[in-house]
């Protein structure tokens, strides 16, 4: 029933003068409903409004009245407590329009969590920051709609704007939570899929449209809106998660093909890439893929480097449930997910999170901290608690919603010293005095700390180019605590030495043994990246010299030497087939040179490595541990030869899996090779990448005999030929397969043939 008469209550006019003004920044004081002396107070802002009531949750009508410039307002004495209530709203048609009021409803971010996020603490900020589709149940039905948070602490005011109010900046604006520098506002009716951005109000009184920190899913630049997003996505990797959880990877077969999703295939989207992408990489036998930043970036030619959006998989290639699909279908292939992540620096586009409330937030306010020289763009302010929760709670974002299975971390050494591509004078030393910049160390623990304490079996990798001690130690032994660490030496040592014409080779032989002088000081990932094959390097084909076919050879035996090096192997994509032209973002990789039964063989020789790498343990299983290599002969620089034991767990003389690996870099095949063997018996020759030339077959599949003759600091040994250009494993025969129950190996292919692979393609061009 319709009340008696109600009043127009004494409102504050300087808090309405705000309002309309767009700077109050607490709306909720002014409008929603609140009793006080003179009963129920109910106020709202329907600026075409021609009439305005409430229907209360009571059965009751009562009118407001208009107070000024679109604010209508009434008190009533009937009624001494708070109501559920809709409004409704008249725009000069007759009708009655039933409406939700944002401002009747309670914060959604409690105490607790407001408390987490200031101390930099809350490990899920996702959950409470950002929009969020909810329900919620009352007295006059069920209410949806969507809540908007964001930590803007120095902004005067903020509204949220969008498909939901026509993009109106004055309709919508956000309370301030207390002293948190949160702002938040519920607003029913807004729902899944309508676009977003805030309208930030900073100290110096200019507006700032700016897209969500936390969105989880966005536009694709140019333009700059959020989208509300929830998943739907209903995973079907339980089985790699359950065995996840209890993997030590760092003890695991491990070999990394890094993608770049826009150039794989130029058109394909996550969708099509878990069909395409899946199939191709099961088919080559990696156990992981890497992903080039998947992180919104509005630059393609960043590589994704450049991040926008640090909660939102790059709408360019479909949803973010989309992206969840291709990871599950890894997963269910048996393939790994590690995701690059960009912690040490981010783009500078005004709509994104430079000077986000009109001041340095995100950056560090000093320039010979916050900005980087070298790639033009802002650096973290990692001193910051709420920043380095938004950083530390960004990587667990995607291991927990995305069950990645690990984060590359880029630029580590960017972010652990001040100096950094600083002259002298561009730098302040820290408060001791030196060069490290402790507050991104205590980052890059914290991040690694947590999660390796919240989600077992995943790893953390370092793209960390300098001598800086313990990056792999733990954080409890005063290391960094990463996983892995990109050998970015051994990368630029080999890569000089395959660039030398062979008969200069003797003169760099050192660049292939140094790296084994350090190769257990900490647990390494051997990397050939997109970063070596791009801006004029040339492909990873092209890096040697020779004919065409002798650059083949010359690659498959390098392929063989990386996956036979201690050490994770990482290769970037098309390096697995030969790719003749250097990688560009713009296009896709010459899948036609498949075609070609020389890069056919490429492909196929990795193929093979990959089988019998995860077949044998001897090349993986003591990777980080000195008693898992031994050299044979290291000096032999006149021969550009090398040669090596690896072994795994057991008594080498009788159980130790063991291989042992012969690398002939140079242009004369060596007929009677005398290597050594830790035991005597048959051993079998698994691998030989020759087979191109008349003087250099190969000898795969060649079974000889250890005889007691001691050779090279071993009490066995064997004459074999290593053709030019090649790279041979032996293994005794009969060696016991791969770990069981070991993930990696549950789908591994199946053991080559002997051969160096068919010369025409079967089933590798992944169309």
């Amino acid at each position: 029933m319709t009340t008696g008469p109600t009043s127009s209550p004494a409102l504050d006019h300087q808090a309405i003068d705000a309002f309309l003004q767009g700077r109050n920044g607490q709306p909720h004081d002014l409008l929603g409903h609140h009793v006080g002396p003179g009963g129920l107070t109910i106020t709202a802002f329907r600026p075409y409004a021609t009439r305005v009531a409430a229907r209360l949750d009571s059965g009751d009508r009562v009118e407001l009245q208009h107070v000024r410039d679109g604010i209508w307002s009434m008190t009533s004495p009937d009624f001494g407590t708070t109501h559920d209530y809709r409004l409704l709203v008249e725009y000069g048609d007759g009708v009655a329009h039933e409406q939700d009021d944002p401002y009747r409803f309670a914060p959604t971010l409690g105490e607790m969590d407001r408390h987490l996020v200031n101390e930099g603490r809350h490990e899920q900020l996702w959950k409470v920051l950002g929009s969020h589709v909810r329900h919620y149940a009352g007295p006059l039905g069920d209410v949806w709609g969507v809540s908007f948070a964001l930590w803007a602490p120095r902004a005067k005011a903020v509204h949220v704007i969008g498909d939901f109010n026509g993009w109106d900046r004055r309709t919508h604006p956000m309370r301030a939570l207390g002293e948190s520098g949160i702002w938040e506002l519920f607003i029913p009716g807004a729902q899944e899929g309508m676009n977003y951005q805030f309208a930030v109000r900073g100290p110096d009184e200019l507006v700032r449209l700016k897209s969500d920190p936390m969105a989880r899913m966005t536009e694709v630049a140019p333009k700059q809106a959020a989208i509300v997003t929830e998943s739907h996505y209903s995973w079907g990797d339980g089985e790699w998660m359950e065995q996840r959880r209890t993997r030590n990877s760092h003890e695991g077969p491990m070999s990394i093909y890094e993608v770049h999703l826009g150039s794989w295939r130029q058109g394909e989207g996550y969708r099509g890439l878990a069909e395409h992408l899946v199939n191709y990489v099961r088919d080559l036998g990696f156990t992981h893929v890497e992903f080039l930043p998947v992180m919104e970036h509005p630059y393609v030619p960043s590589w994704g480097y450049h991040v926008t959006g640090y909660y939102a998989p790059s709408s360019r290639w479909g949803t973010p449930d989309d992206f969840r699909h291709l990871v599950d279908e890894l997963h269910k292939a048996g393939i790994g997910v590690i995701l690059d992540w960009v912690p040490g620096h981010f783009a500078t586009d005004e709509w994104a999170l430079a000077r986000f409330d009109g001041l340095p937030l995100y950056e560090h306010p000093d320039p010979r901290r916050g900005w980087h020289p070298e790639w033009g763009s802002n650096i973290f302010d990692y001193g910051r608690p709420e920043v380095r929760n938004f950083l530390v709670a960004n990587a667990l974002y995607w291991l927990e919603e995305f069950h990645a299975d690990g984060v590359r971390v880029d630029g580590v050494a960017s972010m652990l010293y001040l100096d950094y591509a600083r002259g002298a004078g561009q730098w302040e030393p820290n408060k001791d005095g030196g060069r490290e910049n402790l507050e991104a160390v205590e980052l890059l623990k914290e991040t690694n700390a947590t999660a390796y304490k919240r989600e077992g079996g995943i790893v953390t990798i370092a793209e960390e180019s300098t001598t800086w001690p313990g990056v792999t130690r733990p954080t409890n032994h005063g290391g960094l605590g990463f996983g892995f660490k990109w050998n970015m030496g051994w990368m630029n040592d080999s890569l000089k030495y395959l660039g030398q014409d062979p008969i200069y080779r003797k003169f760099e032989h050192g660049k292939l043994t140094f790296s084994l002088m350090y190769a257990f000081d900490e647990n390494f990932v051997l990397p050939i990246s997109h970063d070596e094959v791009v801006h004029g390097k040339g492909s990873l084909l092209r890096k040697s010299r020779g004919s065409r076919e002798e650059q083949v050879a010359t690659l498959r035996a390098f392929l063989a030497y990386l996956w036979c090096h201690p050490g994770k192997q990482l290769l970037f994509m098309g390096c697995e087939f030969g790719q003749e032209s250097e990688w560009s973002e713009g296009r896709s990789l010459d899948w036609w040179l498949l075609e070609q039964p020389l890069h056919y063989r490429v492909h196929n020789l990795v193929k093979d490595l990959n089988g019998i790498y995860r077949h044998h343990r001897a090349l993986w299983e003591l990777d980080n541990d000195p008693s898992g290599f031994e050299w044979l002969e290291a000096d032999d620089a006149d021969h550009n030869t090398f040669s090596w034991l690896r072994f795994g767990r057991g008594d080498r003389a009788t159980e130790a899996p063991a291989i042992a690996c012969v690398m002939n870099f140079s242009g004369e095949t060596q007929p009677y090779y005398r290597l050594g063997l830790p035991r005597g018996g048959r051993w079998e020759v698994v691998l030989d990448t020759a087979g191109y030339h008349p003087d250099a077959p190969s000898s795969a599949g060649l079974v000889i005999d250890a005889a007691a003759e001691p050779w090279n600091s071993q009490p066995f040994s064997a004459a074999i030929t290593v053709p030019r250009f090649s790279t041979v494993w032996l293994v005794p025969v009969g060696e016991p397969a791969g770990a069981p129950g070991h993930a990696a190996d549950a789908s591994a292919p199946s053991l080559p043939g002997g051969g160096p692979g068919a010369d025409r393609p079967t089933n590798g061009d992944p169309s």
